[in-house]
């Protein structure tokens, strides 16, 4: 078997990659926002590689990856584990699911933690089609893990990168909770369908408009961007509506400053019954502990909004006014998280959790944002106004 040392030119979708003793971590976030900004939520998110895919042409038939992963887990619950997906020229080829890694167990109602050790896991792809082929292996988006080593029975090239890179910023929702596997979260699928290179910045429980996170889309190439926000604004109590529009509008003008001309989508919400009329904080349901599923609820009174306290439907009105008022950005459009997610459909496919889609209501969401944005009419298919 051949040794394929695994570097930067392999791998799309990371900003930074970090060398340790096991191996290769890659990082969704630079080191300087790492030590500044990044509260523990935030650190523990940006090392789960959403969207963070190894990229080769090839001849080889058989191929051995090594990585060991690093998983959060909560007593009494039940989670997927992490998946790597193998793509094979466009097509979906296999998902191998992950047995091994470290264990961060948190007990809930306690408090207390634990960690558990474990073992690497030898990702075996075998059986791949004969001839020169593109492969991708897409890495876990739900937990964190460190590249050992890849072997293959004839040479790996790192793809020449030509397709446009899409940029998106998002929430769990973004990041992919709730969905099996890296392919099935709804920004991979979308990206699947347009043919465009994903870096997503989708971030669980930290899509808060915050100035760093502009600061670091600004300074990331990008053909398309992508915005979504609101989630966790209301689901954290975060803001009031005199807070929010204008940490909004100072979040498209720092990206501005990088990107002049490129198109942004700004998107609000999809729907979430606990808090389209109810203020947060958000928290977990008491009544789903034992259960082996947590959901969530919003403790808030509902149609509370008279002193700015936000909702989904407040917070989509304000999205909407803010980017009209913006006359003079002809590149910055609109688009009500409702199109891809609303009410019909969480009755046909309701959120499992109170909050976070299935994987077949990310692949629905996946599927209507490449025809909003990127469809023969999308916002990202017009031409930019230079």
């Amino acid at each position: 078997m051949i040794a394929t040392p695994i570097s930067a030119e392999f791998i799309h979708g990371t900003t930074e990659l970090e060398h340790t003793a096991r191996g290769i971590k890659p990082h969704r976030l630079p080191q300087a926002t790492r030590e500044r900004h990044a509260d523990h939520q935030l650190s523990l998110m940006e090392t789960q590689p959403s969207g963070v895919r190894l990229e080769f042409t090839t001849e080889a038939r058989s191929i051995t990856l090594e990585i060991h992963s690093t998983r959060v887990t909560y007593r009494g619950l039940q989670r997927a584990r992490g998946a790597v997906d193998v793509v094979v020229d466009g097509a979906d080829w296999d998902s191998r699911v992950l047995a091994q890694g470290d264990q961060f167990e948190f007990d809930m109602e306690t408090g207390r933690t634990a960690v558990i050790e474990g073992a690497a896991d030898l990702v075996q792809i075998d059986g791949l089609p004969h001839g020169e082929k593109l492969v991708e292996l897409w890495l876990p988006h739900n937990e964190a893990i460190e590249l050992r080593s890849m072997h293959s029975d004839q040479p790996l090239s790192p793809r020449e990168q030509t397709r446009p890179v899409w940029v998106h910023h998002g929430s769990s929702i973004s990041h992919g909770s709730n969905s099996i596997s890296p392919t099935r979260i709804w920004p991979a699928v979308a990206a699947k369908r347009a043919d465009v290179s994903l870096h997503n910045f989708g971030f669980g429980g930290s899509a808060f408009a915050d100035p760093f996170m502009a600061r670091v889309i600004r300074d990331t190439s990008a053909d398309y961007i992508s915005v979504k926000l609101g989630i966790n604004i209301v689901n954290a109590d975060a803001m009031r509506l005199r807070a929010f529009v204008p940490a909004v509008h100072g979040f498209l003008d720092t990206i501005r400053e990088g990107h002049p001309t490129t198109p942004i989508l700004l998107i609000s919400p999809i729907f979430c019954g606990i808090h389209e009329e109810t203020p947060g904080p958000g928290a977990i349901d008491p009544e789903s502990f034992g259960t082996g599923t947590a959901r969530f609820t919003a403790t808030g009174r509902p149609g509370d909004t008279a002193q700015g306290r936000l909702t989904l439907q407040v917070i989509r009105t304000a999205l909407k006014s803010l980017v009209d008022a913006r006359t003079d950005d002809p590149n910055l459009s609109y688009l009500d998280g409702l199109r891809l997610y609303g009410q019909k459909d969480a009755e046909r496919l309701p959120l499992p959790d109170s909050l976070h889609p299935d994987t077949a209501s990310h692949e629905l969401i996946g599927e209507r944002f490449a025809v909003a944005a990127f469809g023969r009419h999308g916002v990202f298919s017009a031409p930019s106004t230079n």
